[in-house]
């Protein structure tokens, strides 16, 4: 089966034995959604609170049922008030986010997570019940408060009746041209572990590594934020792959003011990116001072549609609300093709094949 991204992307896919369902938590825009649908699943349900990012949602993609309404009201309710349609649930996905957890019961369980969004997407998960989970998550869960919040995340799934395994993964890795590391959490239902008689494996790495040069060219016009004119002449001054470490030391100390003394190395400060490297995590905001990327040819940041690129969203999907709202939309998304790639390794493992490599999901790309 070969599924089209974009002009320049195509994937290669393995046809799947069945029709695999999957409801998805905090959707956002859709990066995840979207990846496991090229991977092979039939979207039941995206639940997601922003209206902008739901908008973005129903707009791509009028045949979802796209629930606008806030994951703690939804678990309160019970989900099934908000789903139309009836069976088995193969995969719950989504993001929560990651909140401080208070340790003061002395299970650790499920109840000691109330007050967290953690604790509605466990609700919900026990509510359901599907075959697998699958959460995706920043890379510092697992350090948090020294491995505790992981932890305790992992004991809940564990009492809900899930078999759990998590790994971090880079996008670099899988056909996305960028630095993005995440912790990916995936679950299976104990019967149907013992059915299936083996342990899920994470997808293996893609052996080309995209760099921008590869996805930005010929991108379509789009909004894009600006720097006012005494950024501009800072980046100027910075070579392509350079930072506030290339310029002249009293612009440098201008530049970071009480910054310029302190430890680290601060090379998010005045970062101008190069063709020849991948880009780094997109974030929500285009134009932070601690965190910039300049576009490495022209005085500005990223545009709205160059990170969809660097996010491996495909050019006709479409994003609405403010700039400010796009950007978020986009920061905060998964990337697709890394999305693509772990959905394809859960359909493999529920089909029951050993030790799958991922092959069919290589993305290629066409200049």
């Amino acid at each position: 089966m070969t599924v089209i991204m974009q002009n320049q992307q195509e994937y290669d896919l393995k046809k799947t034995s069945k029709n695999f369902s999957v409801v998805e938590l905090f959707a956002g825009a859709g990066g995840l959604a979207l990846g496991l649908e090229c991977a092979g699943f039939s979207t039941k349900a995206v639940l997601e609170n922003n209206k902008w990012a739901c908008e973005t949602l129903r707009k791509n993609r009028p045949e979802w049922n796209v629930v606008e309404e806030d994951v703690i009201k939804i678990a309160d309710d019970g989900i099934g008030k908000y789903l139309n349609f009836e069976g088995e649930i193969d995969l719950l996905s989504g993001g929560y986010p990651c909140q401080s957890f208070s340790y003061a019961g002395k299970k650790l369980g499920l109840e000691d997570t109330r007050g967290t969004l953690f604790y509605s997407y466990a609700e919900i998960l026990k509510e359901l019940k599907p075959k697998m989970f699958l959460a995706e998550n920043v890379k510092g869960l697992v350090s948090h408060d020294k491995g505790r919040t992981l932890q305790t995340m992992l004991d809940v799934f564990t009492e809900v009746g899930y078999t759990v395994s998590y790994k971090v993964l880079n996008s670099l890795d899988y056909s996305v041209a960028q630095k993005r590391e995440r912790i990916v959490i995936i679950g299976v239902r104990n019967d149907v572990k013992e059915k299936i008689g083996f342990d899920f494996n994470f997808p293996t790495p893609h052996q080309n590594k995209l760099l921008l040069k590869d996805i930005l060219k010929d991108v379509p016009n789009s909004l894009c934020a600006s720097y006012p004119e005494k950024k501009k002449a800072i980046f100027a001054l910075v070579p392509q792959g350079g930072c506030w470490r290339n310029l002249p030391e009293t612009v440098a100390k201008e530049y970071l003011a009480g910054s310029y003394h302190l430890g680290g190395g601060k090379t998010g400060i005045a970062r101008k990116m190069s063709w020849d490297e991948a880009g780094l995590t997109v974030l929500c905001s285009p134009a932070q001072k601690q965190t910039d990327r300049c576009h490495p040819d022209e005085l500005r940041p990223f545009s709205v549609r160059e990170n969809a690129r660097i996010q491996s969203f495909p050019d006709d999907w479409d994003f609405f609300g403010s700039m400010a709202e796009q950007y978020k939309q986009i920061g905060n998304a998964v990337p697709v093709n890394l999305a693509c790639a772990i959905g394809c390794s859960i359909i493999e493992y529920l089909n029951g094949v050993k030790g799958a490599k991922n092959e069919t999901v290589q993305l290629k790309f066409h200049f």
